[in-house]
């Protein structure tokens, strides 16, 4: 139940999706970010990659995940081999944590 007297970056809500991703190849010893149109998302939604359902192509890597435009989903996948990889395609689960408030700048 939400909360409506503490509103220092408590959660509202925790939730895993599981969109259907393809994405495309990732060059060698790099990291990219590609992005995917995920509907409800916010620019203030907290993102954690679970990962993908299934083998993930070898060194291929989930990096960091952010919505930076509303219900538009940011990914990147890290390359750690020596050639240019194509991480899987398919369901990818993203644990998504909605904020009752502002996130503290501290813990102060």
């Amino acid at each position: 139940m939400p909360s409506t007297t503490i509103s220092r970056g408590n959660l509202l809500s925790t939730t895993v999706i599981g969109p259907s991703l393809t994405p495309v190849a990732t060059a060698s010893y790099t990291s990219a970010v590609q992005t995917f149109n995920v509907p409800g998302l916010l620019t203030t939604d907290v993102i954690q990659a679970v990962g993908a359902v299934g083998t993930q192509t070898a060194g291929i890597v989930t990096g960091e995940c952010d919505c930076y435009t509303n219900g538009v989903l940011s990914v990147q996948f890290i390359n750690v081999t020596a050639a240019s990889a194509t991480p899987i395609a398919g369901t990818y689960y993203f644990m998504v944590s909605r904020l009752e408030g502002s996130a503290p700048a501290n813990m102060a």
